[in-house]
C-alpha cells in the first residue's frame, strides 16, 4: 500500500501508478479527502523491488499482511464505505431498508409487496427471479418474466431493485433490471460468477457463505473488487 503526501500531484499519483502496473502488478487507488493511497496487487517481490519509498510525492509504502488486500481497512484509513444506488446512500451514517419477498411469484404478489415496501419506508426492493433449491423439483423462480415483473415494480414504485444472480449466463438481463446484484450464500465460493460480477458497474450485495470465516467472506469481496468493482456490501446471513 503506497500513501501518498497530502500535497501529491495528479501527476506524480499517475506516475507511481504507471511504475506498479510496469512490473506486472495492477494499481487501485483509492482517493480520499486529504490523501490517494494506492493499492498494489500482484507479486510482492517485484513490487519491492521498484523502490517506491523514495518517489516524488510518496509519504510511505506500508505492507499489508492480510491476505485481503482490497477489502482491508488499511487501504482507505478513518473512512468507511458509502455505496450510492440511484440516489440512496449506503453505509457509514445512512441508515438503509432493503425488504421485499425471498421470492417473485406472481405480478400481484411483486406489485402489492413493492407498493407495501414504498409505503413502509424502504429505501430498496429485493425479490428473486432466480432461486436456488435444494431440490431439483422445487419452484425455481421465474426467471427472466421475474426480472421483467421487478422493473415493472421500480417503474411504479420508484425503488431500486436488488435481484439475485446465480448463474454468469444470466448476467445481461440481471443486469438490465437490477440496480445492486445479491450474490447468495451458496454462491459465495463461486470465484467464477464473482469475479465476472465484478466486471460489472453494478453495486454488489455479498451473503456470507454456510460456515463461511470472516476471513473467507473478504477473499469473496477481493474476487469482485480484483476486477475493478469497488461497491461491495457485506451481509450476514
Amino acid at each position: 500500500m503506497i500513501v501518498m503526501k497530502p500535497t501529491a500531484t495528479e501527476e506524480q499519483v499517475r506516475a507511481v501508478i504507471d511504475r506498479i502496473e510496469s512490473c506486472g502488478a495492477r494499481a487501485h487507488p483509492s482517493r480520499g479527502e486529504e490523501v490517494t493511497v494506492i493499492g498494489a496487487i500482484g507479486d510482492r517481490e517485484h513490487v519491492a523491488r521498484l523502490g517506491l519509498e523514495g518517489h516524488d510525492g510518496v509519504e510511505q509504502v506500508v505492507p499489508i499482511l492480510k491476505p485481503f488486500k482490497l477489502s482491508s481497512a488499511q487501504l482507505k484509513p478513518g473512512e468507511r464505505t458509502v455505496i450510492e444506488v440511484d440516489g440512496r446512500l449506503i453505509g457509514g451514517e445512512h441508515f438503509s431498508l432493503i425488504a421485499g419477498p425471498c421470492t417473485v411469484e406472481s405480478r400481484d404478489q411483486v406489485l402489492t409487496a413493492a407498493h407495501m415496501v414504498a409505503a413502509g419506508g424502504a429505501s430498496l426492493f429485493r425479490g428473486g427471479a432466480y432461486k436456488p433449491r435444494s431440490s431439483p423439483y422445487s419452484f425455481q423462480g421465474l426467471g427472466q418474466e421475474g426480472l421483467r415483473l421487478l422493473a415493472e415494480a421500480k417503474a411504479q414504485t420508484g425503488l431500486p431493485i436488488v435481484t439475485e444472480l446465480m448463474d454468469a449466463r444470466d448476467i445481461e438481463p440481471v443486469l438490465e433490471v437490477a440496480d445492486v446484484i445479491q450474490v447468495g450464500a451458496r454462491n459465495m465460493q463461486n470465484y467464477a460468477l464473482l469475479a465476472e460480477i465484478g466486471r460489472s458497474d453494478k453495486p454488489v450485495l455479498l451473503k456470507r457463505g454456510l460456515s463461511a470465516t470472516l476471513e473467507e467472506l473478504l477473499m469473496a469481496a477481493e474476487y469482485v473488487l480484483k476486477e475493478g468493482n469497488p461497491d461491495v456490501m457485506l451481509c450476514e446471513r
